[in-house]
């Protein structure tokens, strides 16, 4: 059962991730914290860059807690082939979306980069979306 509510968790941050970033983009707030991975002020911003901190935390959390999911699928005996697929192309989105929002920083948010950013981000969901319901599908076995 563990499984089921670590990708439930996973899927839940990464939607919190999404809505985070949508708010960043749509706020124009996209370069209020210039550096990658750390702000100005280090690991606890001052209150301008709060948000874009907030937004990056989340993002590591969610990298975290995708490769976890990855790891406890491989782990689990009773988990599919189908679930293994999904949370390792979850894993490799997850990192690609890392090192893409680093560029997105670097290259003052590049449009075509911004684009697809967000269109990994929709495939990352996607991912995630179907690791939670081939989880949810998982049936122990009595030994």
């Amino acid at each position: 059962m563990a499984i089921q509510y670590l990708a439930l968790t996973t899927l839940i941050v990464l939607y919190s991730l999404m809505f985070i970033g949508g708010y960043i983009s749509a706020a124009g707030l996209g370069l209020t914290c210039p550096e990658w991975p750390l702000c100005p002020n280090g690991v606890f911003p001052s209150e301008e860059y709060l948000v874009e901190w907030v937004h990056r935390t989340t993002a590591a959390t969610t990298g975290v807690l995708v490769i976890a999911t990855m790891i406890a699928s491989f782990i689990n005996k009773n988990a599919d082939l189908k679930i293994k697929i999904t949370s390792s192309l979850a894993t490799v989105l997850v990192i690609t979306q890392i090192t893409l929002g680093a560029l997105v920083i670097d290259t003052k948010l590049h449009a075509v980069l911004v684009a697809i950013h967000l269109g990994i981000g929709i495939w990352l969901f996607a991912m995630v979306c179907l690791t939670v319901l081939f989880a949810f599908r998982i049936k122990d076995r009595k030994s």
